[in-house]
């Protein structure tokens, strides 16, 4: 099972010369360029869409299965093998198969080998396992060839043991002819040489004897120089010992030919399965460069039906730079059939045709589509199109007539099982004649079922589709201000051709454009002045619309962020009680267990039978220490302070009040008219009555009696210093260890305290904060804040 197979494995009826015309050709052309092997290169080259829904799901299977395996298991891919059916189909037969065939025939092995134990446990891809379990491999015999054969020209010493004891032998020999060669070099005969070497001819070790002493040098001549000036000799002294090397080299290669015989002999014998083995690789790897392309164009597994229903969801045009391509979104085949698609030149219409027809086709073939998860395209009996400019020179047909020549050849064959996309349906004629032709084809196309699109400048056409069930006025909208495209599509309305706006822009004279106005008809003319005014109502609305979803958005954000402030303070406020009573808990249990420990040590002072005066002391001692414990203990661990209302009296900007329904204290920002008082705490900002608020009862609280208090968990953050007084290197130590604790602190904002005075303090200060990586920006207070006397720190 496979859901890649070869043209001409279906009758499937889609006419080749209107598929192409779509571009899938081009798109399976990008799609083998992600094969290994030639055989997959093919496959995906020569396949054709299919018509069959249970084939096109089993496609769009396979190509998921196999994204599965690249991506989420990281199989990689097909391992490259050379075409090796020629040298099998040898083998077979009985012929030897050289180094380089042989080697091929091992990486075949291979490929099956990995390709079969990377797929067999994975349970997610049933299809691809139902492929793969038919492989076979030789793991011996691959292991054999890689053991034998060196290169594509050589094998190993260790290849037979036979072959290792020749080789030695033809080692061996060679160094006693070189070294009885060597002799003539540096001897007595040194000086008959033309050049003091030893080399090769006829595959017999010779020297180089000078002509005029040619007689000097006994042994057999095998050649001379084109000079004529020299002499290759092989001396006699080694005739014999070349005459047994000649005898070695040919044992060499006859064992040679034993091995490689032998290795042909065992690939012929599994030939028909390693033969086999290439069919499957190859589906293998075409699937795997389906799957590749999809994910290069980031495409979708899109839904698939047979009902003509088409929803294309952010579709981009997988042959157009990703980075100038648009998306568009349409919808064919539920409430309408055809959609008539108008609008300016350049906007947009002929590529959103071409995507969709694409589209399907690409399904069709088992290729993921480039749009949005929830798209979904129809499996068509035929698809057909006309598009662009068909001018025949061949033929002696004109644009027009060639058009119309696929029209024709349309009408006749299309059905409820078709597709048609048609471009400027009824262009290039008398446009009277054009838009009563066009009309015609379309009612045509309406009364046989068909789906698709159809482009149109024609406002006769755009007004018959007002009025005609089945098909829907859409239009590529149109920025009217700027005169340019956006790109999109807006169903229910038709699209102003703008031409002569467009005209004007491009700078053609404003006379031309004028008497150009006053030939249009009366009914053309107020057409397109509706179609455009209803456009840049459109537009403005839609601009209006989209602002208004910006402040909402911000909005609802910023209620967010005020609600989880508020909910971390929540939060931290309950770990500061708990931590709080847990602490309190844990200090009354030491207390009670140093209490009881005082206790029991008084009554065994007193167990003694004779009581000194020391005992005494000593009993009176203890009392004391429990007397301290249980003060403690009684002790309360806040500090207790009375609060009163705040009211607008009491409180200023700058001021520290106390928010009961939050539980914690607060430094006021501003004080509004309407009575909302803005505060910070914990980093936060946010507004609240005044009722909500109170101060500190100074009046009523005397510095005596308040207790020095022990603090549990974290405390409050101090929004301000005071550092009035100071010198300035006190002053700087003191701010510099302040912003550290609110920083620390997550604080957004701080006070610093320091009075107006020389302004020396306020100098050195604020030097100092320009200098700190850690301030964002700083300020003077402003009127009702203090002024000059205070500085409020911004951290980043």
């Amino acid at each position: 099972m496979n859901a890649c197979r070869k043209r001409g494995a279906y009758n499937n009826g889609m006419d080749k010369k209107y598929t192409e015309r779509l571009e899938i050709d081009k798109i399976l052309s990008s799609a083998a360029g992600f094969a290994t092997l030639n055989q997959g290169k093919r496959i995906v080259e020569e396949l054709e869409p299919s018509s069959d829904m249970d084939e096109v799901k089993e496609r769009l299977e396979m190509t998921s299965e196999c994204d599965k395996l690249l991506f989420k298991y990281g199989f990689g891919s097909v391992c490259q093998f050379g075409d090796v059916e020629e040298p099998i189909s040898r083998a077979v037969k009985g012929s030897a198969l050289s180094c380089s065939e042989i080697l091929e025939v091992a990486r075949l092995i291979a490929s099956a080998r990995e390709a079969a134990s990377g797929t067999e446990r994975l349970t997610e891809i049933p299809l691809v396992i139902q492929l793969t379990r038919n492989l076979f491999y030789d793991h011996n015999l691959e292991l054999d060839i890689a053991a034998r054969i060196a290169g594509p020209d050589n094998l190993y010493d260790s290849a037979s043991d036979k072959l290792y004891s020749i080789r030695s032998r033809i080692r061996s020999l060679n160094e006693r002819i070189r070294s009885t060669l060597s002799e003539y070099i540096t001897g007595s005969y040194a000086e008959y040489l033309q050049d003091p070497i030893v080399t090769i001819r006829n595959d017999r070790y010779v020297i180089p004897v000078k002509a005029e002493n040619r007689g000097k040098v006994k042994g057999f001549v095998h050649d001379r120089s084109k000079s004529g000036a020299t002499f290759f000799i092989e001396p006699e002294y080694v005739l014999e010992l070349n005459n047994e090397l000649i005898s070695l080299v040919s044992d060499e290669k006859a064992e040679i030919e034993a091995i490689l015989k032998d290795l042909s002999k065992r690939i012929g014998k599994i030939g028909a399965k390693l033969l086999a083995d290439i069919e499957i690789l190859a589906k293998l790897d075409a699937n795997l460069a389906l799957a590749e392309y999809s994910y290069s164009v980031k495409g979708i597994n899109p839904k698939v039906n047979t009902r003509g229903y088409i929803n294309i969801i952010r579709g981009r045009h997988p042959l157009i730079d990703k980075d100038k391509v648009v998306p568009v979104s349409l919808e064919i085949g539920a409430r309408y059939s055809f959609l008539l698609l108008s609008g300016a030149n350049t906007g947009g219409k002929t590529v959103t045709l071409k995507m969709v027809g694409l589209f399907c086709l690409m399904a069709c073939c088992g290729l993921f589509i480039p749009a949005e998860f929830g798209s979904e395209v129809a499996v068509f009996q035929d698809v057909f199109c006309d598009i662009g400019d068909s001018q025949s020179i061949e033929e002696s047909l004109s644009t027009f007539s060639s058009h119309m020549t696929h029209v024709v050849d349309i009408c006749s064959r299309a059905s409820d099982k078709s597709l048609v996309l048609l471009d400027e349906l009824g262009g290039g004629t008398n446009p009277d004649e054009g838009q009563a032709i066009a009309k015609a084809v379309v009612k045509k196309l309406l009364s046989c079922g068909s789906c698709g699109i159809i482009t149109t400048h024609f406002t006769p056409l755009k007004e018959f589709a007002y009025n005609t069930e089945g098909i829907e006025n859409a239009s590529m909208e149109f920025d009217p201000s700027t005169l340019m495209p956006l790109y999109s599509i807006k169903i229910g309305l038709p699209g102003a051709s703008n031409a002569l706006a467009i005209c004007k822009r491009l700078g053609l004279d404003e006379d031309i454009i004028k008497d150009a106005v006053s030939f249009l008809s009366d009914e053309g003319r107020d057409f397109e002045n509706m179609a455009r005014q209803m456009e840049e109502v459109r537009v403005e609305s839609e601009k209006v619309l989209a602002e208004n979803e910006r402040i909402r958005s911000e909005l609802t954000e910023k209620r967010r962020e005020i609600n989880r402030g508020i909910e971390d303070i929540n939060k931290e406020k309950a770990a500061i009680s708990r931590n709080a009573r847990m602490e309190t808990k844990r200090i009354i249990s030491e207390k009670t267990a140093e209490a009881e420990e005082l206790l029991a040590e008084i009554e065994e002072i007193f167990k003694q039978e004779v009581v000194t005066e020391s005992d005494l002391i000593k009993a009176r001692t203890v009392k004391n220490k429990l007397e301290a414990v249980e003060a403690e203990e009684h002790e309360d661990i806040r500090k207790q302070v009375d609060y009163r209302p705040a009211t607008k009296d009491n409180i200023k900007p700058g001021s520290t009040v106390y928010i009961e329904k939050f539980d914690c204290t607060a430094q006021v920002i501003s004080i509004r008219k309407n009575g909302e008082i803005e505060v910070q705490f914990g980093g936060v900002k946010t507004f609240v009555k005044l009722s909500d608020l109170k101060v500190a009862d100074t009046k009523q609280q005397k510095p005596q009696d308040i207790k020095i208090v022990r603090k549990f968990g974290r405390s409050q953050p101090v929004l301000e210093i005071n550092v009035i007084g100071m010198n300035v290197e006190e002053a700087l130590q003191e701010v510099n260890n302040f912003v550290d604790k609110a920083v620390l602190d997550n604080l957004d904002e701080v006070k610093v305290i320091h009075g107006v005075g020389t302004g020396k303090l306020r100098n050195a200060i604020q030097s100092s904060l320009r200098r700190d990586r850690r301030v964002k920006s700083f300020r003077d207070g402003l009127y009702g804040e203090g002024e000059k006397g205070v500085t409020f720190i911004t951290l980043k």
